[in-house]
This record gives C-alpha cells, structure tokens and sequence, in this order.
C-alpha cells in the first residue's frame, strides 16, 4: 500500500518481505457459546474460521450515512434458523509491527425480533422472540497497536452494555442502536485516556458488524470498509472517512483545521483519516463519532465482507466481491465434513491477492458466509 493510504502517521516504510505465511483453524460455536474471538495483535499472522447460529433472512436498503426512514415490517423469515459461518486472517503483511485487531463475539447480546427492525408484523407473535445478534469488528491501528488491541477486547461489551440502557423505545429501534454506537465509540474513546491505554498519539479505525435474524448494521469509523456480496452484485455499506471528502474537508477547516496533500490527503500532513477511535493529539480535528446504516437481509445475500485498508488499497470493491462470490459458490458446491469452512477459504484468498499486489499494510478481513444453510455443516 502506498504511504499516501495508510493511516499510519507518515514515517519511513520498513524493509519489504518477499512472501507471508499464516495458518488457518476451524472453531465451531454452538448456539448456547457466547465466548468473543479476539483476533492476535502481536506481530505474527495468524487466522481463525467458525461457526455461529444463522440469523434468519429477509430484503436491501442503500447504505446512507444517517439513519432512514423504518424499514418496513416482514411477514416472514426468507431463511431458517440453521448456522452461519465466518473466516478471518489478520497478517502482519510487510509492516514492522502488527497494529491489526480482529474480534468476533457471537451472540453478544439477544434482543427481541422488535428491536432490529423485525421481520414479521409488531402486532405478531413472534416480533417479541429473543434473537442472538453476531458481532464483528476491524480495527486497523495507527500510531502502535494499544488502541486496537483495546477496542477488539471491549468495544462489543461497551456497546452492550450502551445497547441495555433504558429510554428509548422499542419501535425507535434504528434511534436506539445509533445512540448506543455513538455513545459507545465515545466512551471507548474516554477510556483510552481515563485508564491510559495509549498516548494521545496513537489510534485506530473501527468498522464494526451486528448481524441479527433481517438486519446488518454497521457501524463505522475510520477507512476501513465493509461490503455485501448480494447475488452478483458488492454494494458498499460503508464510506471511507477520507480528509478529502467534501463533507469532512469541510468540517476540519470549519473548525480551524488543515488538510494538506502530503502523498496523499492529511490532516495537518499526518493522518490519512478523518475520524478515529484514540488520536487526541489531533482532537477536534480526528472524531470518534461513526456512521451508522442499516440494510435488511435478503435471501441473495452471499457474503459481508470487513476489512482494513490492507486489503482495499490493493483491490477494489468488486473484485473482493467477485472473488468470494466465486469461491463461495464452488466451495458450498464440494463441501463435505471436516473441510475448512467456505467464508475461511474466501479471507485466506483475499489475502492472499492482498500481498501479491504488494500490499505494504497489515492486512485483516472477516467474511460472514449468509448462505451456509446450503452446505453441509463441517465440525473439527
């Protein structure tokens, strides 16, 4: 990855490695395990795949980056409470150090039906049902790996716990989860300097996933990315926090900022983002604040695709899709037991293609296969 991309501050690239390794594992949850995969934020690669309880699915709202109007209510699930799976890797790449974390915490917190949207009518019986909802979070460190590593160990409790609070009601469901993401990306932001996990000159982004029965949210802060593969089609449900961005160009020199071209867009000439957990050396010019959306399952849906720029900078939207769309299909084709998961496949490839195009940034991506009911379950 160029300098210019990176979100790192701009400091001389370490000596380039010719060729990466990894290794991959096969984790399976059942649904009564709650326990979080915390990705390794040490400078080795590492990589991990599992199996978490398939949300049930119903269709697609644009990604925008404030909340819509509600979605409207479902009659019925499109899928059937079988099992999801994910893959990740999280590789050092060419870096010197390993500023990455990854975090998966299966059902972090089970809610209502009513309160993600809902797919059948509030009237219904079923609109009251718990529902397990599936966490799953980047963080693509800069500066040192403190505030990723912080935000991959406690970010999905925080927003539990914001998530618990009382106050709004159930039917303002989208109101309730904006407010517990803001107020969530804050208080981690706070705790960073209260219990001084880093210095004020260390951050990182955060794109985050909850993925419940008919809803993805994401949450996002930061250029790291995340897109759904949905038939054949990869619509982006996130917008990279770029200092060149009409809309934060604006806000940074609104507030008596400056963004200047040093190999790329920077705020003052150092970072390359706009917005970030952590960073409070350059406050209030670097915010903590995400864009929240919301987009309804569909029975197309094929895969989500998070993952740091590491991965982004070398390869576009669509060809991430394409890629997954492809070796998900053929793998769901020949899966027997024992074999490694489809969604494991698809991160290990994207990576791959990653440090072939000579990405010079850790690289970490979490595919969440929404299809898995079509292939045989696999355990180890």
């Amino acid at each position: 990855m160029d300098s210019s991309d990176s979100g790192e501050e701009l400091r001389p690239s370490p000596p380039e490695s010719e060729s990466e390794s990894w290794t991959s594992s096969s984790v399976m949850f059942s649904g009564e395990d709650s326990r979080s995969s915390i990705g390794d934020t040490s400078a080795t690669s590492s990589g991990s795949s599992g199996e978490i309880p398939e949300a049930m699915v119903v269709g697609v709202r644009p990604p925008a980056p404030e909340i819509s109007g509600e979605t409207p209510a479902r009659e019925r699930c499109v899928g059937r409470p079988d099992r999801v799976s994910w893959g990740s890797t999280s590789v050092i790449g060419r870096r010197a150090e390993m500023e990455d974390a990854i975090a998966v915490a299966p059902e972090f917190i089970s809610p209502t039906c009513g309160h993600v949207g809902g797919c059948t009518a509030p009237d219904s019986r079923s609109s009251g049902h718990a529902l397990p909802l599936h966490f799953f979070g980047v963080y693509d460190g800069h500066g040192g790996s403190q505030v990723a590593g912080f935000c991959a160990q406690r970010m999905h409790e925080i927003i539990a716990e914001e998530w618990n609070q009382e106050g709004i009601d159930a039917y303002e469901w989208q109101k309730r989860w904006k407010e517990a993401f803001i107020s969530g990306f804050k208080r981690a932001d706070d705790q960073i300097t209260t219990e001084v996990i880093a210095s004020e000159m260390v951050g990182s982004t955060a794109v985050v996933a909850v993925v419940s029965g008919c809803q993805i949210i994401l949450s996002n802060c930061g250029d790291s990315r995340a897109v759904l593969c949905r038939r054949t089609q990869t619509i982006p449900l996130t917008v990279d926090h770029k200092p060149d961005r009409e809309d934060e160009l604006l806000r940074i020199e609104g507030q008596g900022g400056r963004v200047i071209n040093w190999n790329g867009a920077r705020v003052f000439g150092v970072l390359a983002m706009s917005r970030a957990i952590g960073d409070r050396y350059m406050s209030p010019f670097i915010i903590p604040v995400p864009e929240v959306t919301f987009t309804t399952r569909s029975d197309e849906d094929e895969c989500l695709i998070l993952a740091s720029d590491g991965l982004w900078d070398v390869i576009s939207n669509d060809e991430a899709g394409e890629v997954a769309r492809r070796l998900l299909r053929r793998r769901r084709r020949a899966m027997v037991a024992g074999d490694i998961c489809p969604a494991q496949v698809v991160a290990d490839k994207l990576t791959q293609l990653a440090i072939g195009r000579n990405s010079s940034d850790n690289i970490s991506v979490i595919v969440v296969d929404l299809k898995s009911r079509r292939r045989h379950q696999a355990t180890q």
